[in-house]
Order: C-alpha cells, then sequence, then structure tokens
C-alpha cells in the first residue's frame, strides 16, 4: 500500500455558527463526500454552542433526526475503512445527549473519536492521526 507520500491534511468543518440540526446535517454530508473520496482521512469538527433555552424536538431544518441516523448508517463503512479520527470541538456546554454521542467513538461512528475544548489539540490529534 503506497500511502507514504505527502500525508492529507486534516479536513476542518465548521459548524459553529448554525443551529444544531443543521450542523449534524452538513457534517454527515461532508463525511459522506470524504468517504467517496474513497481515501484515508480525518476530520476536525467546529460544533456549535447549544441554542438558548429548551432545544425543539422537530428539526426546522426539514431534516429529522432519523434522517440522520440513516444517513450514518449509510456512511459508517466508509468511516470504518477510510477514516482515521474525528476531533469534535465543542463548547462545554453541550448537552448530555451530544456529548454522549461526541464520545461514544467507534461504537457510533466507526472510527476514532476525540472531543476538546481546544480547536488546536484537535488539530494535533487529527494530524497525527493521518501521519502529518
Amino acid at each position: 500500500m503506497d500511502i507514504q507520500g505527502a500525508a492529507p491534511a486534516p479536513r476542518e468543518i465548521d459548524t459553529s455558527g448554525l443551529p444544531m440540526d443543521q450542523a449534524q446535517a452538513l457534517v454527515l454530508d461532508e463525511l459522506r463526500a470524504l468517504t467517496e473520496r474513497a481515501e484515508p482521512f480525518a476530520a476536525i469538527l467546529l460544533m456549535p454552542a447549544p441554542p438558548e433555552g429548551r432545544t425543539p424536538a422537530a428539526s426546522a431544518s426539514g431534516t429529522s433526526a432519523a434522517d440522520r441516523v440513516r444517513t450514518l448508517k449509510l456512511i459508517r463503512p466508509g468511516l470504518t475503512a477510510l477514516c482515521r479520527g474525528l476531533a469534535f470541538v465543542a463548547p462545554a456546554d453541550i448537552p448530555a445527549e451530544r456529548a454522549e454521542a461526541i464520545h461514544s467513538g467507534e461504537q457510533l461512528w466507526g472510527c476514532p473519536t476525540m472531543a476538546t475544548q481546544d480547536v488546536t489539540a484537535a488539530r494535533a490529534w487529527a494530524g497525527a492521526r493521518v501521519g502529518g
């Protein structure tokens, strides 16, 4: 296997300014696109702060939680085969269910994950995962 050339830089996906449901949909779309390239990769995911007050049960973007779960199930084999790591950069005050999803690592995503509030640490971890 000849992957000794220049290691690809980790892909940075910035969803920090989006509502959470849109951020999750964008992350899945970007990860799907990365798996379709059929090349090893790592990604840094800059996640949004939680909304003020309660999170509504229905999605304003039209992308339901069930749709996002289906998408994840479809791309998980590609993540398992090609993803060297997902580094989540999230604020400290994310809801418990979001933190649980981030920390579930390979069980949910099919590849190694790490979570931090420090984007520099995330970049270093992801870069090391792809040999950069």
